[in-house]
């Protein structure tokens, strides 16, 4: 039986890894660095170590990631505090029919607690989400599963009652290694052969998820 459902935000829930794959770019541009779309693409949830290792070992160990992260970020707010957030199509009915099953929901994002708090919010997600954690409150980031270990401790539960929700290959990797059930929503690009093999399911939306809550 399936106790809780653990959610990456970013392209997940909210719409907004799209403009990650704009954003990097512009940053390290910048800096005076170009970044492939492919690049960009591998990048996707990933974090501590792996991130700033990844960004050096592409464009020298010269490059000062927290700078450029910090550019990112700054471009990416402000373009959303423009455009405003989108939700990913499903995502209120899937958080309902948890709701309504009296089934544990929570966040497990690369992204730090105070913007997924701002995020949240400002979709109307927030009050939905009984956990939020963020890989900044465990040692090592997505690919590692550290943040999924986590979130199972934090809710009191083994990873094998868990669902674990995500759109991006290094999410994938994460929750399967905690040891959840993965559950992969595509976003920007499909499953290959050997992702799908770490797939409980492969699904187009959201809400497609309930199909697999009963276990």
């Amino acid at each position: 039986m399936v106790k809780a459902v653990l959610f990456d935000m970013d392209g997940t829930l909210i719409d907004t890894e799209k403009y990650y794959r704009i954003f990097w770019p512009k940053a390290l541009a910048q800096f005076g660095y170009h970044m492939t779309d492919e690049q960009v693409l591998f990048m996707r949830s990933l974090g501590r170590p792996f991130a700033p290792k990844q960004l050096k070992e592409w464009f020298g160990e010269e490059l000062d990631y927290y700078a450029v992260r910090d550019c990112r970020k700054q471009l990416m707010e402000e373009h959303l505090d423009r455009v405003g957030i989108e939700l990913k199509p499903g995502a209120v009915e899937i958080l309902e029919a948890l709701k309504k099953r009296g089934i544990l929901a929570a966040v497990a994002t690369a992204t730090d607690l105070e913007r997924t708090e701002k995020y949240l919010q400002k979709v109307g997600l927030r009050e939905y989400f009984d956990r939020l954690i963020s890989a900044t409150q465990v040692k090592e980031g997505k690919p590692s599963p550290d943040i999924y270990v986590y979130a199972c401790e934090q809710l009191g539960l083994e990873p094998e009652e868990c669902i674990a929700v995500e759109d991006s290959p290094n999410g994938v990797k994460s929750a399967y290694g905690a040891g959840c059930r993965v559950i992969m929503v595509p976003d920007q690009t499909e499953p290959d052969e050997e992702l799908s093999k770490l797939l409980y399911a492969c699904v187009d939306r959201l809400d497609g998820i309930e199909a697999y809550l009963n276990g």
